[in-house]
């Protein structure tokens, strides 16, 4: 069967660093049309715009086509097709399927049932593990390494996808993770249960400021709306943390603002200005991290 990327365990430290060569590449070079012929369907069951445009901007760049919706509304889903069938269908048309889906686990199943790789751009609040590559290669574009480095995740540490894949990928590079939530958004025990058997060390804390000057990447993230079933709740810590120029007086030199985006109110429009803010080129930087997952898993050689 082929080789799919469903959870950032999906690939190896040797694999990772693989793609992060590759990416740099693409940046050097982001037009080379080595797909030409091929097909890639762009799933996408729930709202996307850096993830879905930056995909299917890959699939152009490397000389494919993209087939796909941006909105199952207007497919036969909302005739009450199964997943199931709605991917062996699409399977029958292209070589790779790029798929989010607002429930856990439904990229691991369409995997298992698709004949042709399928990539995970996001399943409800578990994996983004496309996100999760083009946040490494930021990193050490920024840092210029990714073993030692201190990171600390603010916001939505429950329900956040993205700092659930980025601390298991960094979990290869002998990270420190300070994670900075309110009680209600906490990193779930089952991730924290990983790192203890991994023997990373990691700090819980629930104000921004108290380890704000001690890290090297601050990774902020927007409280998630579309998560919470009770209103009242998201109403509660949807302003919890605000990051602010003001507060970047005492920050190391190397440190660098990372966000997925879309930002809400959790980081001010000042922040954009300072020397820190790196959130807009980490967003470009997935359109060639991008080109390169496609090209692995499709098995072509990046090298030759």
């Amino acid at each position: 069967m082929s080789k799919s990327l469903i959870s950032i365990r999906d690939f190896s430290k040797e694999e990772i660093l693989h793609v992060l060569e590759a990416a740099k590449g693409f940046e050097q070079d982001r037009s080379r049309k080595i797909l030409d012929g091929k097909v890639v369907g762009s799933l996408f069951f729930e709202p996307s715009t850096r993830t879905r445009l930056s995909f299917e901007t890959a699939v152009n760049r490397l000389g494919a086509r993209v087939i796909g919706f941006s909105d199952a509304s207007n497919t036969s889903v909302s005739k009450g097709e199964t997943l199931k069938d709605t991917i062996k269908m699409v399977s029958n048309y292209v070589d790779l399927i790029v798929m989010r889906h607002p429930l856990e686990g439904s990229s691991r199943y369409a995997s298992e049932v698709s004949p042709v790789p399928v990539v995970n751009a996001g399943d409800g609040a578990n994996q983004h593990p496309s996100q999760t590559l083009l946040d490494l290669y930021t990193i050490m574009q920024t840092q210029g390494r990714l073993d030692g480095l201190t990171i600390n995740m603010v916001g939505d540490l429950k329900y956040g996808r993205t700092t659930h894949s980025l601390l298991q990928a960094m979990s290869h590079f002998n990270p420190t993770f300070i994670f900075t939530s309110p009680e209600e958004l906490k990193m779930p025990s089952e991730y924290k249960d990983f790192l203890d058997r991994k023997g990373i060390r990691y700090i819980e804390t629930d104000s921004l400021e108290e380890h704000l000057n001690n890290c090297d990447i601050l990774y902020m993230t927007r409280v998630q709306q579309e998560r919470f079933t009770d209103p009242m709740e998201y109403e509660k810590v949807k302003d919890v943390y605000r990051l602010s120029a003001s507060m970047l007086g005492g920050v190391k030199p190397n440190m660098k603002i990372l966000h997925p985006l879309p930002r809400v109110g959790e980081i001010d429009q000042d922040v954009d200005d300072t020397p820190y803010a790196y959130y807009f080129k980490q967003a470009e930087n997935g359109l060639y991290v991008r080109m390169a997952i496609i090209s692995y898993l499709l098995e072509y050689d990046t090298n030759r």
